[in-house]
């Protein structure tokens, strides 16, 4: 029996380094996957059979290590939502600003207008293309 646990053993290192022989690459790590990477059948693994226990021990905490694609993706999402939230409340700040900052100036232009009796000058000139025929 010796040797078959190393059979287990060397299945379940090959589970962990992600390079399975038998099974498709990216399986969970179960009891299950381990028996079919060692060639043995499903269900061979029986927590009712003393012989399996530490090596049983051994594949749920490599089950508690492996760190599925699905689960990374999911976190990096989470992320890039958080930081999308925050970046666009910076640019809604940013914006909020500069609408603040214009209305103030058009205030000074208009207040230095009737103090001066110039006229305003709008902040942004338009061009000769877009002006109509009656200005």
């Amino acid at each position: 029996m010796p040797n078959v646990l190393e059979e287990y053993r060397a299945a379940l290192e090959r589970l962990k380094e992600g390079r399975p022989n038998l099974v498709p690459k990216g399986t969970r790590i179960t009891n299950d996957a381990v028996a079919l990477e060692a060639g043995r059948n499903k269900g061979s693994i029986k927590k009712s059979r003393s012989v399996f226990s530490s090596l049983i021990h051994e594949i749920d905490a490599a089950r508690a290590a492996q760190v599925q694609p699905a689960d990374k993706s999911t976190v990096a999402v989470k992320v890039a939502r958080s930081d999308a939230r925050h970046f666009r409340k910076l640019w809604n700040e940013a914006l909020e600003r500069e609408v603040s900052l214009l209305i103030e100036l058009m205030e000074a232009r208009k207040k230095i207008a009737s103090l001066t009796g110039e006229k305003i000058f709008p902040i942004r000139r338009r061009s000769a293309k877009n002006m109509s025929p009656h200005e």
